[in-house]
């Protein structure tokens, strides 16, 4: 039996149905990435409705839907959909996308993968999240063996898989992954900008002169943030430098018993965050989970000289000595020589500063949007095409 195959004309709005488990803003990364999409895309003529497992009170006037979900053991703040597509079937017929775009290989990902394999339906997705190097700090390395091979069946029924930096791509290749596109995140430099930096912020917060090191993120020990328990134990007694963290998160309580003298600002947002980057002297970001590295591009562009692992998404963003600092994983040696490079050297540090902030504009969303826009356009006619030949 022959499939209509739908036809879009020119004159109609390009349909996109997104899955994101999470629509809060406040969530973590991933959400952050996907309301610079939604902020782009929606200059560019596109109808979006959003399927998701947790909708914001806020829905900043955007077209969503809720599928049912329970809490995720390892991480309560997270919410995992039932597994079918029963419980958006009648909302996402209704809405007749184009294309569907996936932000996670959990089960509402992967019922959307379902729903549009059963209903001819080109389905993009995105890799967001290194879940395979969350293993080791909850003592599950032997899962890893297993969900490999999920991951690499999930992605490779994609027609397109996005990957926001190049040496996840590599590494993403080594265990079999296929169709991958470059297309890595931007940075807003309105919002983050050394404009805003505050003698005042720093008085208030007890920091005026000082040195400041900062850590922007969630407070989660799979962030790497026992290394930066140790540079602060290497540092504690240094009268000349403090310790910044802004982000929440289950594990701050016990980073607050490890480090009593560092200050713990919560979750930041608008200006607030904005000046909380401009306010420090050094960004010290010391994990290897990331696939890009949101905060090390919003660190670089609030003026800030970096002092990253040598691993995941920042490996692919700095330009060792030159835009930043890249450091050996987990090497506490290897990161305080870095960071006292930085503390003696205060010329040193704008000069890295000005070199990376430099990079940051040329991370453009705009652009990257128009990027993504067209791929969606590709994988749309390469899709129509292929049903084309097997139905002739």
């Amino acid at each position: 039996m022959k499939k209509r195959i739908k036809k879009t004309r020119k004159k109609d709005r390009l349909r996109v149905a997104y899955f994101v488990a999470s629509m809060n803003p406040t969530q973590d990364g991933v959400s952050r990435v996907v309301y610079k999409w939604i902020e782009c895309l929606k200059y560019r003529d596109i109808d979006c409705f959003f399927f998701t497992c947790t909708i914001p009170e806020n829905r900043h006037k955007l077209k969503m839907h809720k599928v049912p979900g329970w809490e995720f053991p390892l991480y309560k703040d997270y919410k995992l959909a039932l597994p079918t597509y029963n419980f958006f079937k009648k909302k996402i017929s209704k809405f007749r996308p184009d294309i569907i775009h996936v932000n996670s290989p959990e089960t509402l990902g992967h019922a959307a993968l379902r729903y549009a394999e059963k209903n001819n339906i080109p389905v993009v997705a995105t890799y967001h999240t290194h879940f395979t190097s969350y293993f080791k700090y909850y003592n599950m390395n032997m899962l890893e063996p297993l969900v490999w091979p999920y991951l690499r069946r999930f992605y490779n029924r994609c027609d397109k898989v996005y990957v926001p930096s190049k040496p996840m791509i590599k590494e993403l290749k080594g265990h079999g992954l296929k169709k991958m596109e470059y297309l890595p995140h931007g940075v807003d430099m309105i919002a983050f900008n050394p404009k805003y930096r505050s003698i005042a912020w720093r008085k208030k917060n007890g920091v005026d002169k000082k040195i400041v090191i900062l850590f922007v993120s969630r407070l989660v020990w799979f962030k790497d943030l026992r290394l930066f328990v140790d540079v602060y134990d290497r540092l504690k007694n240094n009268r000349n430098v403090a310790f910044v963290l802004v982000g929440k998160g289950p594990d701050q309580p016990e980073l607050e018993k490890f480090m009593p003298k560092a200050k713990f600002l919560g979750h930041q947002t608008g200006t607030a965050l904005s000046t909380a980057y401009a306010s420090g002297d050094i960004f010290l970001f010391p994990s290897t989970t990331e696939t890009f590295g949101n905060v090390v591009i919003e660190a670089m562009a609030s003026g800030l000289p970096c002092v990253c692992a040598n691993a995941g998404g920042p490996k692919g963003i700095i330009c060792d000595g030159v835009t930043g600092y890249l450091s050996k994983p987990n090497n506490i040696d290897s990161f305080m020589k870095n960071i006292n490079i930085l503390l003696k050297n205060k010329k040193l540090r704008k000069k890295i500063a000005d070199n990376g902030l430099e990079y940051a504009r040329t991370q453009s969303w705009d652009n990257i949007c128009d990027d993504l826009v067209k791929s969606y356009n590709d994988v749309i006619r390469r899709h129509e095409k292929n049903i084309k030949r097997l139905i002739t």
